[in-house]
């Protein structure tokens, strides 16, 4: 049920983009082969529901902002709406440390997408963090939210490389907004 919950929420994001529609569709297509493997890796993606998707999101946008990848915050912004996720979560991403909008494992698994998405992403950060998150998710949870973040950082810097652009799928809604990382 989840999966199809997740699947009709991308649908309908994808169903509000109001500009630049086939900026990714257009590059990817240039390598038939790497698009059918992005088309598996999402889709992977998308039917592995062991994590909770608010939990997801709040990684992957995480992740977004850090790489600055407006389109991946504009449709994920979209998505985490439809996941949960409030519009003071997603203000306060920049500083969730000390924000109140947060659970413990909220925050948890941001710190975990942070540390995830920094260079270098530094070993003894995250195995600190792995621990923690083994106080309140499974060992295939934490495979499938690190593979989730793993997957936004590619994708985020795959469409900063290629000029992908935010297609307003989240006009007029809250929005992540990108960050400065020293």
């Amino acid at each position: 049920m989840r999966s199809l919950h997740r699947i009709r929420n991308h649908m309908r994001a994808f169903g509000q983009a109001k500009r630049h529609r086939t900026d990714l569709v257009r590059q990817l297509g240039r390598r038939p082969l790497l698009a059918g493997a992005t088309v598996g890796v999402e889709s992977a993606l998308l039917l592995s529901n062991k994590v909770d998707p608010k939990l997801k999101e709040l990684a992957e946008l995480k992740a977004a902002g850090m790489v600055s990848c407006e389109f991946c915050l504009d449709i994920g912004s979209a998505l985490a709406v439809s996941s949960g996720v409030t519009e003071q979560q997603m203000r306060d991403l920049p500083r969730y440390q000390t924000s109140s909008a947060y659970s413990e494992v909220e925050k948890l698994v941001i710190a975990y997408a942070e540390a995830m998405t920094m260079t270098p992403a530094v070993g003894d950060d995250l195995a600190d963090l792995r621990r923690r998150l083994g106080e309140h998710l499974t060992e295939t949870q934490i495979v499938e939210l690190a593979m989730t973040v793993a997957w936004e950082n590619q994708r985020a810097r795959l469409n900063q490389s290629l000029g992908v652009r935010p297609t307003g799928m989240s006009d007029g809604a809250a929005c992540a907004l990108p960050e400065r990382v020293s």
